[in-house]
Parts: C-alpha cells; structure tokens; sequence
C-alpha cells in the first residue's frame, strides 16, 4: 500500500512519475522473497527521500529527545511511519525508558476542518489522506509488532486515539495531567487542528520540548505556518531545518 502522502508529488516531472511507476513494478515484482523483504533486503527498495527522512528522524531524537524527559505525540500519522520510525528509534537508543510514551493522533478519515487559512490548494480538502476505515486496528498490530522486539515489551509505550485532535488531546491531557511534552511531531497539515493542539500543549512543554512541524513555509499547506505565528510567534522561535529534507523543520520550546 502506497503513502498517499509522498507518492508521486505533483512536484515530479512527467519522466519522473514515469520512472517511478516502473519502480513499483519492480518491487511488486520483487524475485525476493516476503520474509527476506520484511526483515532483511527491504532497504534494497528504500527511496533515497525516505531514507534522509529516517536519517533525519535518528539525528534529532540522539541530539534532542533523549536527553529530554517526557512522552513523544504525533499529530497526524496517515499510514504511521512516523510512528514506526520513533517506535524503533526508542528501541534502538533507549530500550529501557519505559517512560518514552508514543500518544498518536489521527481522525484516520482525512483531513478534518480545513478552512480559508489554508488556502485553495486541491490537495487540502476533508476527507484526503484518509488511511482507510478501522486502519487503526492495523497500525496497533504493527507497532505492537515492533515493540515484541524490544526490551520490556510487556509494557506497551503507545497510545492510538482516533478522532478529531481538537477534542480528544483536551480528553487526553485531563486525563494525564502529569504529562511533559519531549517531542511534538505535527503532520496536520491545516491550520485549526494545529493551532488548537499547540495552545493546549503549552502548559505541557518545557524549554527543551522538541517541536516538528511537516509544511512551515509550504504555499500548498499555508495554515501550519498561520497557526505556529499566532499561537508561538515566528519572531520568538530559532525554526531550525535539516539538509537531508526539504520540509521539516523544528525548534526547542526556549520561546517562554
């Protein structure tokens, strides 16, 4: 199943698309057997773009969440690899903090209240992006999967709460009024849901608090960077960025 986020970007050329749809021939077509795919060979196939994200993703959680205490929260997940990624990050760098908390977020529908701030772009609209009906039952399986193979996998260190983020974060915080921000991924997109998820994690964030955002200064997607100016301030924040991607940027929480 193909992540109808990064396939085929409207960006690539005709040749581009073209050189790719024989790629994914050749992987559906792969002599390499499933197993072999799942657990040894499937970098064989792994984009150049996917693998400076993951590279990406590993560099910032060694320089800036492990020494930062609190749960991790992603805000729009689609298929979750995100999620995949910082399920085995953990493991990888910190396979006994049974405190690294993974809470995702995602209406797994689509997209969920696109307004005026966002623009005229058709790729946001409700309802794209949708991961498909009951995939979240899905995604619990597969990084159930992955924490088997860590340390203390008995301590299951996610949550998935499917619905709208405006509400349920609200329920989730009332809940768990404990909880410290370490890492805040947004991958929203849109304007309301982002602004209304970083007003109410701010009690919540510290100085060192990571926060991610996919689309900050992106025209098709002009609400994430409306919503980070009103509620933070553009002019209060170092926005860092990464050479390994174009898109992702980030910042520490020194904003106070």
């Amino acid at each position: 199943m193909s992540d109808q986020k990064t396939d085929f970007s409207p960006r690539s050329s005709s040749a581009e698309k073209s050189n790719r749809e024989k790629f994914v021939d050749l992987f559906n077509n792969s002599p390499v057997s499933d197993s072999d795919l799942v657990y040894s060979q499937l970098s064989l196939y792994l984009s150049r773009q996917e693998f400076s994200r993951m590279i990406f993703l590993s560099d910032l959680y060694r320089s800036a969440i492990i020494p930062t205490n609190g749960t991790m929260f992603e805000f729009g997940t689609c298929y979750g690899r995100t999620a995949a990624i910082l399920t085995n990050l953990r493991a990888i760098f910190e396979p006994y903090n049974f405190t690294r908390k993974l809470v995702i977020f995602d209406t797994f529908g689509g997209l969920l209240g696109t307004s005026e701030k966002d623009g005229h772009d058709p790729l946001a609209v409700d309802g794209l992006y949708s991961s498909g009906t009951g995939y979240e039952h899905h995604l619990e399986q597969v990084l159930s999967y992955h924490e088997s193979e860590a340390p203390i996998s008995h301590l299951q260190k996610f949550e998935i709460i499917k619905g709208d983020a405006s509400l349920k974060l609200e329920e989730y915080l009332k809940r768990q009024p404990e909880t410290i921000v370490s890492l805040a991924y947004f991958d929203f997109d849109i304007y309301k849901p982002t602004k209304d998820c970083l007003r109410l994690l701010r009690p919540h964030l510290t100085r060192n608090s990571v926060l991610v955002f996919d689309q900050l200064n992106c025209p098709g997607y002009p609400g994430e960077t409306i919503a980070v100016a009103e509620e933070i301030g553009l002019d209060k924040v170092e926005i860092k960025r990464s050479p390994l991607t174009p898109w992702i940027s980030y910042m520490t929480c020194d904003f106070r």
